[in-house]
This record gives C-alpha cells, sequence and structure tokens, in this order.
C-alpha cells in the first residue's frame, strides 16, 4: 500500500497542469481500490464541482455543482469527514444528479480534501455492490486526500494563474518589512551537482560550452569582488577571491576540461571532477583543506548554472524585479546590483536566515515560507511584494498598483518624518529615556547608521562573516573585522554575540544534519563542543576590544548554568592568555547571555551571579514556550510573539531582572515593531536594539506617549485570549492617538 500511495501522490505532484492530474488521480485510484467508479469534486467558492471522473459519465465533469448543503458529497465538506455507507440511497442526504447516471451504485466513500485547515475538494470512491468499505480502504483513501491536498493546491494556484484574468495573492511570513513592485525574476533553486554523466557528441563544441562558461564566470566574479571592495565589504570580496583561484586552468578549470577532453559533456564534466574533489576533500583530516569542499560546490554550481540555464542571470540590470526562490543564499543576493534586486520571495528559509538577515541589512522587502510559489507559473509576471504583510499579490488590477504606488509614496513621506527626529533622544512624553541600539551583521555603512540616532550596536551578529566565508576565519581575520565594527561605533558600545549557527543559519562548509535543528545542536552548544573554534572567536574578540570597555560579549542559546560557567572558563583562558602574552592592559570584556531557552527564566537569580547583562531574544523565546517552529509555514499561524503567555513571560523576566539587579535589553523582531514596544516599554524595559530600517520609527512613536499611561494598557492586554485581541487593543490606543499610521 505505501508504494501504491507514492507512485499515486508521485504521479499527481509531476502532473502539467490540474486537469491532467485529476484524470491521473481518479484513474489511478480506481485501480489501486479495485471499485467501479472514482470521481474528485473541487471547491469552488461556495459550490462543489465534479472534476474529474472514472466511472461516472465524462460529460458530466465540470456540469455538475452543489452547495456544501447537498447530497453525500455537501456533507464530507461540510462535515470535514469521511463518509462510509454500504448503500448510499438509503441517507436521507443522498442527493441523485440524472447527468452523472450513478443509479446502478451503492456503495460510497467520500473523504475530504483539506489543506492547512481549509477545505479543497471531496474524494469519492463507489460500487455497484451494497456493502460497506472496510478500515483499510477507508485509512487508504485518506491518507491519499491528506498527501494529495499540497499537490492539489498548488495545481490549482498554478492553473489560476494561466487563466485568471483577476489578481491572485500567496501569503507567506514577512522576513524583511516593505513594499515594492515589480516583475518575477523566477530562478528554480540550487543547481543539483550531481548530474547525468552523458559522453560529449562533439568534444570540441563542449569544450567551447566549458570555455564559455568559464570566462563568464570569471567575468561575474571579477566584477563582484571589485564592486564589493569598492563598498569595503571585504568578508564578501574573500568569497569571489577565493573562487576566482579555483577557476584557473591550473586548477578546478583545467580538471574541467580535461575532462572533456576525456569525452565526457560540459555538464558531467563538472559534476564529475566537484564531486570527485568533494569527496577527496571531506575525507582530510586537516581542518583548512577539509573546508575547501565548500568553495568547490560553489564554483561547481556556478558553471553548471551557466552551461544549464545560461539565461536566467541575463536580465536588464535597468529594470527592477522581484527575486522569486527556493532558498537566497550569500552570492546570489550579491549578484544582484541594489537598485535591481527590490524583492525577495522564498519558498523556504526563516526569519533568521541568511538571505533574510541579508534582505533586512539591504533594506529589500522579503516574504519567506511562500508554499507553491516556484511551480505556480509566475515568472515575468507583474508582482506587488507587501512584506509588512506577508502578502505576495499576482497580476494586480490597474486600481491596486496605484493604490500600491500611493501607499509606497505615502510610506516614504513617513519615513522622511520620522527621519527628521532621529537626532533627537527616545524620551516619552513624561521623560522616561529609551535606548535604542542596532542590530547588525554587515559592515557596510555601519559607522553612519550608528551616527543616525542609535545609542549603540545591541546586537552584532558574528555569523554572517562566518557565513560569507567558505571556511572558518582565522583570529587574524576575526579580528580585523570586529575592530571594524568596535571603530565604525565610536565610543558607543558594541554587543557582539559569539557563533550563533544551527537551525535556520547553516555554514555550507560545516553542514549540521538534524531531524528537528532547533533543539540540536547550535549556538553555545556547538561553540563548547568545539573550543577550539570558540577560543579562536574569543581571543579574536578581546583583541579587538583592547584597552577599552567599548566591547560586550553575548552567549546565544544558553540553557544550562554549566554552560555558563564553562564559557566564562573559556573566556577567562582567552583573556589571560592576551594578557601575559600580547598587551598587559587589555580589558575584560562584560559577559551577557540570550534569554531564549525558557528553563532560564526561572533561574535569573543564579544567572545574575554569573554574568553582567542579559538580552531577551523574544523569537527563540516565542518558538520555545509556543512550541512553533516558526519557519515551517503549516504552524506559522500558531507561531504569535503576542500570545499573553509570551507577554506574561517577557514581564516575569523584566520583573526578575531588576529584581537582582541585572541589566536587561530586548534584540528579537519585537523590539522593532510599533506595538511590540508599546508593550516593552510598558513593561519597564528600556533598553531595545533593532533593525535599522525601525529606528527612526520607534523613535518618533516613543516621542509620542507617555509611559505612565501605558501600564494600564498592558494589563488590559495580559487579561485577553489571544495574540489577535492584543494587536486590536494596541491599535485602537494608536488610532486614539493619531498614532494609526505607524502600523503600516
Amino acid at each position: 500500500m505505501l508504494k501504491t500511495l507514492r507512485d499515486i501522490t508521485q504521479a499527481v505532484a509531476a502532473a502539467q497542469d490540474l486537469h491532467s492530474a485529476l484524470a491521473l488521480l481518479v484513474s489511478q485510484t480506481k485501480s489501486a481500490m479495485a471499485t467501479q467508479c472514482c470521481s474528485i469534486y473541487i471547491l469552488e467558492g461556495r459550490e462543489l464541482i465534479l472534476s474529474a471522473t472514472d466511472g461516472l459519465l465524462t460529460d458530466a465533469v465540470g456540469q455538475v455543482k452543489m452547495s456544501l448543503s447537498e447530497g453525500l458529497v455537501g456533507l464530507v465538506a461540510e462535515r470535514e469527514e469521511a463518509v462510509n455507507l454500504a448503500d448510499a440511497r438509503q441517507h436521507p442526504r443522498f442527493k441523485e444528479f440524472s447527468e452523472v447516471e450513478e443509479e446502478s451504485f451503492r456503495a460510497f466513500l467520500a473523504v475530504p480534501i483539506i489543506y492547512q485547515k481549509r477545505i479543497l475538494g471531496v474524494l469519492v470512491v463507489q460500487q455497484i455492490e451494497a456493502r460497506q468499505f472496510n478500515e483499510g480502504e477507508e485509512a487508504f483513501l485518506m491518507t491519499l486526500a491528506a498527501q494529495l491536498a499540497m499537490a492539489i493546491r498548488n495545481l490549482r494556484m498554478k492553473d489560476e494563474v494561466k487563466t485568471s484574468s483577476n489578481q491572485l495573492h500567496f501569503t507567506g511570513t514577512s522576513a524583511a518589512n516593505g513594499i515594492a513592485i515589480a516583475h518575477a525574476l523566477v530562478l528554480g533553486g540550487q543547481i543539483d551537482l550531481e548530474q547525468p554523466e552523458s559522453r560529449a557528441q562533439d568534444i570540441t563544441s563542449e569544450e567551447a560550452r566549458l570555455h564559455t562558461a568559464i570566462s563568464t564566470c570569471k567575468d561575474t566574479l571579477t566584477s563582484l569582488s571589485q564592486r564589493f571592495d569598492q563598498e569595503q565589504d571585504n568578508e564578501v570580496v574573500s568569497i569571489f577571491s577565493a573562487l576566482l583561484l579555483l577557476l584557473d586552468h591550473a586548477s578546478l578549470g583545467g580538471e574541467y576540461i580535461k575532462e572533456v577532453r576525456d569525452g565526457w559533456c560540459a555538464v558531467s564534466a563538472v559534476s564529475r571532477v566537484s564531486l570527485r574533489y568533494i569527496e577527496q576533500f571531506t575525507q582530510m583530516q586537516d581542518l583548512y583543506l577539509k573546508e575547501r569542499a565548500s568553495d568547490i560546490r560553489d564554483l561547481g554550481q556556478r558553471v553548471l548554472r551557466l552551461l544549464i540555464e545560461p539565461e536566467r542571470m541575463e536580465v536588464d540590470p535597468e529594470i527592477p524585479v522581484i527575486l522569486v526562490t527556493k532558498e537566497a543564499d550569500a552570492t546570489m543576493l550579491a549578484e544582484f546590483p541594489r537598485q535591481k534586486l527590490v524583492g525577495i520571495v522564498t519558498e523556504q528559509g526563516g526569519v533568521n536566515s541568511h538571505a533574510a538577515i541579508l534582505a533586512r541589512a539591504l533594506g529589500v522587502p522579503a516574504i519567506i515560507g511562500v508554499e507553491g510559489v516556484l511551480t505556480a507559473g509566475i515568472d515575468n509576471k507583474l508582482l506587488i511584494i507587501n512584506a509588512n504583510r506577508g502578502q505576495l499579490l499576482v497580476s494586480p488590477t490597474p486600481t491596486l498598483i496605484n493604490e500600491y504606488r500611493n501607499l509606497i509614496s505615502a510610506e516614504k513621506a513617513l519615513q522622511k518624518q520620522y527621519a527628521m527626529e532621529l537626532n533627537l533622544p527616545a524620551e516619552t512624553i513624561d521623560g522616561k529615556r529609551i535606548h535604542l541600539y542596532l542590530n547588525a551583521g554587515l559592515l557596510s555603512s555601519l559607522a553612519s547608521e550608528i551616527a543616525d540616532g542609535s545609542d549603540g550596536v545591541g546586537l552584532y551578529r558574528t555569523e554572517i562573516p562566518f557565513m560569507l566565508h567558505q571556511r572558518f576565519p582565522s583570529e587574524s581575520e576575526q579580528v580585523k573585522v570586529y575592530k571594524e565594527v568596535l571603530d565604525a561605533a565610536s565610543d558607543k558600545p558594541v554587543v557582539m554575540r559569539t557563533l550563533d549557527v544551527g537551525g535556520d543559519k547553516p555554514l555550507s562548509y560545516f553542514p549540521i544534519n538534524e531531524e528537528n535543528p532547533f533543539l540540536g545542536w547550535r549556538g553555545i552548544r556547538l561553540s563548547l563542543d568545539h573550543p577550539e573554534l570558540f577560543l579562536v572567536q574569543l581571543r579574536a574578540m578581546v583583541q579587538a576590544g583592547g584597552e577599552g570597555e567599548q566591547l560586550h560579549i553575548l552567549l546565544p542559546m544558553v540553557s544550562s548554568l554549566d554552560e555558563i560557567d564553562q564559557a566564562k572558563a573559556y573566556l577567562e583562558q582567552a583573556y589571560f592568555e592576551l594578557k601575559n602574552d600580547v598587551n598587559p592592559n587589555i580589558v575584560r570584556p562584560k559577559l551577557g547571555i540570550m534569554l531564549e531557552v525558557p528553563a532560564l527564566l526561572y533561574q535569573l537569580a543564579e544567572v545574575a551571579k554569573r554574568v553582567d547583562f542579559v538580552s531577551v531574544g523574544s523569537n527563540d523565546l516565542t518558538q520555545y514556550l509556543l512550541a512553533v517552529d516558526r519557519n515551517n509555514p503549516r504552524v506559522s499561524t500558531l507561531y504569535d510573539c503576542y500570545h499573553p503567555g509570551i507577554l506574561r513571560a517577557l514581564k516575569r523576566a523584566r520583573f526578575d531582572c531588576w529584581q537582582y539587579h541585572l541589566p536587561v535589553s530586548v534584540c528579537g523582531e519585537l523590539a522593532g515593531e510599533p506595538i511590540g514596544v508599546i508593550l516593552l516599554v510598558a513593561m519597564g524595559y528600556d533598553q531595545l536594539s533593532m533593525n535599522q530600517g525601525s529606528l527612526a520609527k520607534v523613535n518618533y512613536l516613543l516621542r509620542r506617549v507617555s509611559h505612565s499611561d501605558l501600564s494600564e494598557l498592558l494589563e488590559m492586554a495580559l487579561t485577553l485570549n489571544n495574540g489577535r485581541q492584543v494587536r486590536e487593543l494596541v491599535r485602537s490606543y494608536f488610532e486614539s492617538r493619531e498614532l494609526g499610521a505607524l502600523l503600516n
């Protein structure tokens, strides 16, 4: 049965359109269940329409329609549960449709097709003999319907994009706020390095193809290296420099050509060489050489893309596009001129994935977790991306385009208005000073961003430089980066988080494959298991901090006091080594932890004895308290940072930190959202760290509210049942003070 289920599901998913998919489904299901009839009804609006059948009159397809209150099929959709009858004609809801000629059928089994709580249709099998389908048959049909729900939904969306003259919309999770209007550029995701092995029919022609691809790749890498060198993005430059060296004739470039001359086609040659060298390098004991395998993989995929789909990146750079892809990576985003890439839409990835972090740093609207968007046929279609609400609109009407253009103009005017006050302190009407810090990970424009209204860097994500390398950066390379960050901040404080990879932030050269990565080997757990890497990073940080007190070090994903003690011991080791060997006047940085694992909410008294400060990571804390993977589209609606239980936990954390004289800040997304800011300030938080794009708006907001008025609002919010009610309550507060525009 498992093989049959898999075969039917794969056949349906591989179909080119919904019509052929449904025809396959009913014929194969009829055969698998050995019945005389199988039909499927698809819900359109409030009507169920016979969409495919093998057993009823085919002329009735598209003609037979019923409401949810009609017939047995309507009953299945209405109740959202299976109906299994030995003789359907005896049921009071039975309704005969003369168009289908089903009078000879007695046995009836129908199951609903449901996708994310929404009924898509009903799958029916019938038999002439009056008998009830057994439990195994019912379970088979239920399982099949559940497995097919996503495929049917995606194919329906694809058909609607092709045939509908009306606008369509997809939904996902906002990863970087903003609105943009542009045409779609669909990239089908990462090129598979493992390609079929094919012999060359014309070696000269294949070698010419390969030379062209290598030359184009070199030109691209050279121009990107020069561009980012001018922008002083040294981390990105190092990526392209390493790849250029590998393309040399004395390196992989020559190996590709040799393989073609041995009789392989260009695609097979690149694939064979890449896989062979990756296997050799990953088996090496030397850590540096082992890490070079990721360079080989990256380069192989680049050259293969130029051989397999060379036209995909050849787009007029003057025309802005919204990139639609499976999962964007750093080099993919880097290849787009800043003025051309106006939006990002991905099927996979998380709000703190590499692509999302870079999108926020670049100020590009981004939506992640948009299911079915790659197969919907939207390439070159006009899109509106409204990342403020996680919406993607396809083929919008002229009226809607004008509305969004006006909205974009109004948003720009508001941003200009907010920016005019950015040099003024973030202070409430009744004199409560709130310190606003930046979340950062890239060096580009960091100095100007810190100068424009922030009190320093509340979270510097050191994993970004690690992600932009093709190997673990050396101690001297890390010292250089950290020193540049500290210099850019002048004398303002900088909180540097130690390496936080794993979960949705993998390193290409250090893959971690786990069934549940968010509860797995990530953050401080990884660092403590690799003291040789952790000590290098701590030494680099302390060296960069030098003799000043500007640097603070933050430990991520801490779940126990033992982890704090171990990390402190390594920091002490790094500090005394540098004090004895490098600079006797070097200063030991202050040490803090991310408060994101719920267990530590109840150990803050002990935490306060060990560290100098705490930073609340509201994103992960919400995820763990609600037991919701925030990157999983199937449960994304359950992830709600305004859940009253989450708000109570945040209030408790603030009170306990105050009680134990432990400085505390918030550095999650909540700290940059107007509703979140109001609630956090009401709880007593006076240090908030956010993305640069939120800084001016939050400053503007805080200068127009009274801290003393917010306590009552918070108490009301804590009594509500869910996050939706909390949002409505705070939205009403904003509108009563004519601040509603801040929520757009």
